[in-house]
């Protein structure tokens, strides 16, 4: 069987692959689902205000080093999609990676 894992980097890194058996014995590797970590659970850094015309992926490169690693700013957001964050105006939580403590916000 092939090796489904995903890299500590992505967003899919602990969710299980399961294996779907079509009759004729067929199998197919799905992702289980993802459910959004708590975002009040994550250690908040700073604030972004999003401007006209930025991507996930480009605040994402500026606030965390990572252009891959919108999926962090989404999560300690409450988002499962980027474009729901990327609106003009929006305050954006810029937060240390899930499960790392970081000194109390006030």
């Amino acid at each position: 069987m092939a090796n489904y894992s995903f890299p500590p980097t992505s967003r899919y890194y602990n969710v299980a692959v399961e294996m779907l058996t079509a009759a004729d014995g067929e199998q197919t590797p799905y992702l289980s689902r993802r459910f959004l970590p708590r975002s009040a659970q994550f250690a908040l850094l700073r604030t972004h205000l999003v401007t006209q015309g930025e991507r996930m992926d480009l605040i994402a490169a500026r606030e965390i080093g990572d252009p891959e690693a919108f999926w962090r700013i989404c999560d300690a957001n409450d988002a499962m999609r980027p474009d729901d964050l990327a609106v003009t105006g929006r305050r954006l939580r810029i937060t240390l990676p899930e499960g790392i403590p970081g000194m109390p916000t006030t």
